[in-house]
């Protein structure tokens, strides 16, 4: 499988597409929908919001509902795109617009500085257009599809937020608790702690500061065997760090108990193995979270991803005006104050891809049939 996207922030659209998916898999559209209108939720999101309403088209590889084996091509088209058409045309811009548009008071955090000494660019527009977190909407368009792979052979995928700037969640709850308690203003499944957070939200848009956070991912029904310790580039705890380190703001990804294993001896880390005629082989703990040696042993996944503070701040940081050398005051465009309940519908996207993807690498398959019957052979 392969996936590629393609788009600017306030360009005319945003692509992907999405090779090897086996012929005959079902899309539910609506479903596809749902998790594009998820992204956009969410308490502290910022004016972008009440100007998209992000609807997919499907443009090739799908005939009457059904997968044809060939790529499949997304599209997302950007209404924001007729209040830019002027600058970011790909033919001729208005000049007196893209001076006015162009943006040299760089923000610390972004891609802005970086990315235009880089492209040898003077304008960051040339840069933040791309680096955007508005690319994240057609990942998540893909990741419904790949969802929507992983479902047909009893693979679930769902999260929560675990933290909102300090306001911490440091609960137990099973997939299904999550399922059925998760709000959705903060993704936080205790209600108290859901209420300090949106208090924290706030505060913060009230400063002009944002916040970041943490959010955990959970998988069920992956079967052991996926990924392999044969050679590094198999092994699928690194697939999933470098997938979900390639979101936007994502500075940190754990996987079972994580950091925490350095506090502590072995006999409080290693999940002890037992074995029973009905059940097979299984594990009373789940410290591991789900991978053993770069591979899926069974037990659910466990993932868990931080988040940084938006970087796009309305009370503005000193920064430096790359066009005189001058201190300056950052600058601010339309910007979230919160977007962790868009990180943790992303990071199921991307888990999904992951997952789909070292499921065909193991299985092959032409049809959906081919896989479903090699997965349960399993």
């Amino acid at each position: 499988m392969k996936l590629t996207t393609a788009g600017e922030s306030h360009g005319k659209a945003l692509v992907a597409i999405l090779e090897g998916i086996p012929a005959h898999l079902q899309l539910d559209m609506e479903k596809l929908q749902a998790e594009l209108a998820l992204r956009q939720s969410g308490f502290g999101r910022g004016g972008r919001q009440k100007i998209e309403k992000d609807r997919a088209e499907i443009l090739t590889g799908v005939r009457n509902g059904e997968t044809l084996g060939s790529p499949i091509t997304l599209c997302i088209y950007n209404r924001d795109y007729a209040n830019w058409e002027s600058c970011m045309s790909d033919g001729a811009c208005d000049e007196d617009v893209m001076a006015a548009k162009a943006l040299t008071k760089v923000r610390p955090g972004h891609a802005d500085l970086t990315g235009m000494q880089k492209f040898a660019q003077d304008d960051a527009r040339n840069i933040l257009e791309r680096a955007s977190a508005r690319e994240t909407a057609i990942r998540v368009a893909a990741g419904a599809v790949y969802k929507q792979y992983l479902s047909a052979l009893g693979v679930e995928i769902s999260g929560f937020v675990r933290e909102i700037c300090g306001v911490k969640d440091e609960g137990e709850y099973t997939f299904d608790e999550i399922l059925s308690k998760k709000n959705g203003e903060t993704g936080m499944v205790n209600p108290d702690l859901s209420e300090a957070a949106k208090e924290k939200i706030s505060a913060l848009r009230k400063a002009g500061d944002t916040a970041g956070g943490m959010v955990e991912i959970r998988v069920r029904g992956l079967k052991g065997g996926f990924g392999s310790m044969m050679t590094y580039g198999e092994k699928l705890d690194g697939r999933l760090a470098q997938g979900l380190m390639s979101i936007q703001a994502v500075k940190g990804v754990e996987i079972g108990m994580g950091f925490a294993v350095a506090s502590v001896s072995g006999k409080d880390v290693h999940d002890e193995i037992y074995y029973d005629a009905d059940r097979g082989y299984y594990r009373e703990s789940n410290r591991a979270g789900g991978i053993e040696g770069g591979m899926s042993n069974g037990e659910e996944l466990v993932l868990k991803l931080a988040m940084k503070p938006i970087p796009t701040l309305m009370s503005g940081l000193q920064t430096v005006d790359t066009a005189t050398g001058e201190v300056a005051t950052a600058a601010s465009e339309r910007s979230d104050v919160c977007a962790i309940v868009a990180l943790e519908v992303i990071a199921e996207a991307v888990v999904a891809q992951v997952l789909a993807f070292a499921v065909a690498e193991r299985l092959g398959g032409d049809t959906m049939a081919q896989v479903c019957s090699r997965y349960k052979e399993l």
